[in-house]
């Protein structure tokens, strides 16, 4: 049997196999080589890389990015030769993509940036790999870590995402705008529920057993700006003075307690001196009567018996606030005989009561002499 060559082996094969060649390679030149391209570039206009606004505007020449198998430089060099603010980023651990490198080293520039999908097409997609979100200034914690990227990115829009709390929680905001737009102040991503307001920021500060207080006793209905700060809007119905001392409570009361009164009476038309300064409220203050009182001594402090009525209710001619006793009588007094020591109310020195045992409108000598007529006049 004789073997013969293959068909491809043989003269006309190969003058065959030569002349198709050469035909594919005049349509690839003809149509510029759009038979081996992987599809249209991306178009999006940027800055000028390497002579160019976009990866559409290298044309033909695959060159720019791609290299031959012979070739000792990778397509990851041909991208650092463009892209050199990339390559710095990427030697500093708190950059993002020196985040996302340390993370997995094992992460290429064609693992985020696709291309050939188009010139309207997105360079980025991060196929899976953990985008390191507390390089760019906003750690994703609490509630915000499990949002899908595409909520707070909308038309895959990253650059330009706002990071305040309002731009996407406006719809939320169960305030209506009366506390403006930083809700970080009180709020943390745990959850809205997690409230915590420094009521020391405002000009109502929580002091006392207002600290205990829920926000809603205060802020009925939701309302916050606008509420009163005055005491009786709150207090009203506790008033036990009906109201006889007006509405300002704070010039007794503290927010310690409503038993904590620091009421000044020297602001009054009484002013506490002397033994009624160590005198229980309620002892001249009864059934809660503070407005209309008298202030006259005798209101309180009955008549003697001793004083016999003479004086009638001018008890601070005599008496001073210090006590009762003793007391230095500034009246007129009849004058005694002279010559006993002496006359008048200093009459030897004796106090009201030697001469006066029962009461002022009765006198006695005997304390002193044998008898009611010492002078035997």
């Amino acid at each position: 049997m004789q073997n013969k060559p293959l068909g491809c082996l043989t003269g006309t094969g190969i003058i065959a196999t030569l002349i198709t060649t050469l035909a594919i390679v005049g349509v690839v030149f003809a149509q510029g080589g759009a038979p081996f391209s992987a599809g249209a570039l991306n178009a999006q206009q940027g800055a000028v890389l390497g002579n160019v606004h976009s990866h559409a505007e290298t044309g033909s020449n695959c060159d720019a990015c791609h290299t031959a198998p012979w070739d000792p430089a990778t397509m990851a060099d041909r991208c650092a030769a463009c892209h050199g603010e990339i390559v710095v980023q990427m030697r500093t651990v708190a950059s993002l993509h020196g985040t996302l490198t340390k993370n997995d080293p094992k992460l290429g520039c064609r693992s985020c940036h696709p291309e050939h999908r188009g010139p309207d097409a997105s360079l980025v997609e991060l196929n899976g790999a953990r985008f390191p979100h507390e390089a760019v200034g906003f750690t994703l914690v609490g509630e915000h870590a499990g949002v899908p990227c595409s909520q707070c990115h909308q038309n895959k829009d990253f650059k330009g995402a706002p990071t305040d709390c309002y731009s996407c929680h406006k719809q939320r905001d169960a305030h209506n705008g009366q506390f403006g737009t930083d809700c970080g102040s009180c709020h943390t991503p745990s959850g809205w529920g997690g409230v915590s307001v420094d009521h020391s920021k405002f000009a109502f500060k929580l002091d006392g057993r207002h600290a205990n207080v829920s926000c809603e006793k205060c802020h009925q209905n939701g309302v916050f700006k606008g509420t009163p700060t005055d005491c009786y809007s709150c207090h009203k119905q506790q008033d036990k003075h009906n109201g006889q001392f007006g509405t300002d409570c704070s010039a007794c009361h503290a927010p310690t307690g409503w038993d904590q009164n620091t009421f000044d009476h020297n602001k009054s038309k009484f002013p506490l001196t002397g033994a009624h300064s160590k005198v229980g409220c309620t002892k001249c203050h009864q059934n809660a009567q503070f407005v209309g009182l008298s202030t006259d001594c005798a209101s309180c402090h009955a008549d003697p018996a001793f004083h016999a009525g003479l004086f009638r209710n001018a008890c601070s001619d005599c008496h001073t606030t210090s006590a009762w006793s003793p007391a230095q009588f500034n009246g007129s007094h009849p004058a005694i005989a002279g010559g006993e020591g002496g006359s008048g109310i200093h009459h030897g020195g004796a106090s009201c009561r030697d001469c006066h045992t029962v009461n002022l409108s009765t006198a006695t000598c005997t304390k002193c002499h044998d008898s009611n007529n010492p002078g035997g006049g």
